[in-house]
């Protein structure tokens, strides 16, 4: 049995820092070796839940600017699986849920720096899937639903995405946390460790400064997903969290 994860994938620069996250990332990735990884990812938003079918090896997307130029080197040939690919789908229509096909996207950084960092030589099949950050959280909640058991087949699903993430407001010589992002982390942290799923679907009501550490829901959906992939009984964890620029939070939960 695999677990879900949710990761926040941070900064893209993350892929060549070395500190106590990308400590955690790569030593999380030495404690568990699934078979194949479905991954959800912030940076990929279609309106229709889009699964990408190949076997062959991803390209690489370099979907930012500004950052060293070291970064625009990295490769993380990673393969697909499209026999997981039509599982993934399979289930989806099992539960009534609309989803197309890609064949020609690679993997954007919401992927490869997570994966990088997990399994650094990218010999684990993964199918990358889309978001749609308008759907509301419980929709996002039953896409996860749809592949709970897969878990069963040591596949592991992961949200790639963040939850403070306000880059607006970023300061990048500040390695503590802003009051606010604190807060609303620790109202997100009470309410999965206590399931109520009532609350978590309405924080843009109930949590404290939502609108400033949710700006926008793509980053934050992920989160719903890889909630609802996971067991109804099993505890939710968080394997990590420490804060980077101020507004950038670097938390692990698992389900």
């Amino acid at each position: 049995m695999v677990a879900p994860l949710f990761i926040c994938h941070g900064a893209p620069s993350l892929a060549l820092e070395d500190n106590s996250y990308t400590s955690f990332l790569q030593e999380l990735g030495r404690s568990m070796k699934p078979k194949a990884i479905i991954l959800f990812t912030a940076h990929w938003e279609q309106e229709v839940t889009t699964i990408s079918f190949r076997d062959d090896v991803y390209d690489t997307i370099y979907d930012f600017g500004g950052f060293s130029p070291e970064l625009y080197q990295i490769k993380y040939p990673a393969k697909g699986s499209t026999l997981l690919a039509e599982k993934v789908e399979e289930k989806l229509i099992q539960h009534n849920i609309l989803s197309k096909r890609d064949y020609d996207r690679g993997l954007d950084h919401g992927s490869w720096v997570v994966l990088r960092l997990l399994y650094p030589d990218a010999d684990i099949p993964v199918v990358q899937v889309s978001v749609n950050p308008y759907l509301p959280p419980a929709e996002q909640f039953k896409i996860g639903e749809a592949l709970r058991d897969l878990g069963t087949e040591d596949i592991l699903i992961v949200g790639s995405g963040g939850t403070s993430h306000n880059l607006r407001m970023i300061n990048w010589g500040q390695s503590s946390p802003e009051p606010w992002t604190e807060e609303f982390d620790s109202w997100l942290i009470q309410q999965l460790e206590n399931k109520d799923l009532e609350a978590l679907f309405h924080y843009e009501e109930q949590a404290p400064h939502a609108r400033l550490a949710v700006p926008r829901a793509e980053h934050f959906v992920p989160l719903f997903i890889a909630l609802g992939s996971g067991e109804e009984q099993q505890p939710v964890k968080v394997l990590h969290r420490s804060y980077q620029y101020g507004t950038l939070s670097h938390i692990v939960f698992q389900f």
